[in-house]
């Protein structure tokens, strides 16, 4: 499965099956984690067979069930923390999807099992991510108009609107998509707008962005 079809295919699912994730998908995701965090500076960690997190009232009320494996964003603090575990998330998320696993980011309705994940001094828990496999493939989410996301003058090329569409197929807090991407010449600016986690939003729709633009098309401003 390419990226691209991966950003296509991949839908927030909450409720998994029993089957452990093993053998070489277990193999290829974690040496995938680990080349994201070399390139990141990040301290991301696969937990799995670990259900407590996922065992509590916060859960139960975000509707999840069945999951006991989960990625754990963790890295040093400091004001770009949110844009890179989004990115870089983001990045774990996809190639969970082509490894033919299902996930969901999880911001608030987990209980935080420390015992699970090291965190080391300077460095907090930013999100988790639940991965498995689901009993659903999940649904697609509502998005905007490519033209309210978007800014430019003069003839809008293809592959910025592309890398719109990719960006707009993102997983974004409570979707609220409070984004907008921004065309000068052939530089690429992209902005957050207010609300909860939108810095750890900008990071995710960036990845997707550059996936569905061409990363040899732009440079980001």
């Amino acid at each position: 499965m390419e990226l691209i079809e991966a950003i296509k295919a991949r839908h927030s699912v909450r409720a998994y099956n029993d089957k452990k994730i093993e053998g070489t998908v277990k193999e290829e995701l974690q040496a995938f984690i680990e080349q994201c965090n070399e390139e990141s500076g990040l301290h991301m960690q696969l937990i799995l067979d670990e259900p407590k997190a996922f065992d509590g009232s916060m859960a139960r009320y975000g509707n999840f069930s069945g999951v006991k494996n989960y990625i754990a964003l963790i890295g040093k603090k400091g004001p770009g923390l949110d844009e890179t575990c989004g990115y870089y998330g983001e990045k774990a998320v996809l190639k969970a999807q082509q490894l033919g696993l299902n996930t969901c980011w999880v911001a608030m309705t987990y209980s935080k099992v420390k015992s699970a994940y090291q965190i080391d001094t300077g460095e907090k828990l930013c999100v988790v991510i639940a991965v498995g496999y689901g009993k659903t493939q999940g649904v697609p989410h509502k998005s905007k108009s490519r033209e309210s996301v978007m800014r430019g003058n003069g003839s809008i090329p293809a592959w910025f609107k592309a890398g719109v569409d990719a960006a707009l197929l993102a997983p974004t807090a409570m979707n609220q998509q409070k984004f907008v991407f921004i065309l000068d010449g052939d530089e690429v600016s992209a902005k957050a707008g207010r609300g909860f986690y939108t810095k750890l939003d900008l990071g995710i729709v960036k990845y997707h962005f550059e996936a569905g633009a061409g990363i040899n098309n732009f440079k980001w401003k």
